[in-house]
């Protein structure tokens, strides 16, 4: 065998035994933590469960086996749309933490979806009652006025949802306001070709205002007999409105 030959195998020797020596260790090192952490278990360490989403009840049940206690931290009580009221919202420790048998594990209840109570708004202006919907959370949604009732022109006499409700934060709120009365409405009769004066004592003696009269020379017709009118006959009519007429003459002439 050459001088450079039993050089190699010399080397390789050595680098072989390295290696094995390294394997070693490896092996050792991971039988000491193994070891190292059964001993750590044994001498009173428990992993904290995870909480989140168990009732009070059942989160304190669960900490009890594993010889830990529960403390609430109602401080840190939460609104969650997700997590039903009661449930575990957070806990300290997380879940997964080591700590020693004995200590106790800080939890935060979830005060469930966020619920706000509707105000009532009756008697309110509109003005007052959307300061007053904002101020709760709320929300002014639609409103629609109603004609003919008691209340005070402008106020709120509906609304929707109702008064003592719980909805969801900036919900919108719909409001009936009450607006003021233009009086009863009738529906203009047909006056042409009826006699004038007949027809004028017969609005007068009810209640409705007869307007601008005027006088047209109309052939074939007699005197005094309506040719048109305003409002149009079949249209609305309150008694403020004034009506307005051409009647008939036999000569020009203006009243």
């Amino acid at each position: 065998m050459s001088q450079d030959q039993e050089s190699l195998r010399r080397k390789l020797l050595r680098w072989t035994g390295r290696l094995a020596y390294l394997a070693c260790l490896s092996v050792v090192a991971v039988v000491v933590a193994y070891l190292a952490f059964g001993l750590f278990v044994r001498s009173g360490v428990t992993p904290v469960p995870d909480l989140r989403g168990l009732p009070e009840a059942e989160a304190t049940d669960l900490l009890a086996d594993q010889s830990l206690g529960l403390r609430r931290n109602q401080e840190e009580d939460a609104f969650d749309d997700s997590i039903e009221a009661g449930q575990v919202l957070a806990q300290q420790p997380g879940s997964r933490t080591l700590v020693k048998r004995g200590s106790t594990v800080s939890v935060a209840l979830s005060l469930g979806p966020q619920v706000v109570e509707v105000p009532d708004l009756t008697g309110q202006t509109a003005p007052a009652a959307q300061v007053t919907l904002a101020a709760s959370g709320l929300a002014l949604g639609r409103t629609v006025g109603v004609i003919g009732n008691k209340a005070a022109a402008g106020t709120v006499v509906e609304q929707w949802p109702n008064a003592g409700k719980g909805v969801p934060p900036e919900t919108s709120i719909d409001l009936l306001i009450s607006r003021q009365s233009r009086g009863e409405t009738y529906v203009m009769p047909d006056l042409v070709y009826r006699r004038y004066e007949q027809s004028r004592t017969f609005f007068q003696q009810r209640g409705f205002r007869l307007g601008s009269v005027k006088y047209e020379v109309y052939e074939g017709i007699p005197e005094g007999v309506i040719l048109r009118q305003f409002p149009l006959a079949g249209h609305p009519l309150r008694r403020q409105d004034a009506i307005a007429l051409v009647v008939s003459t036999l000569e020009a002439r203006s009243r």
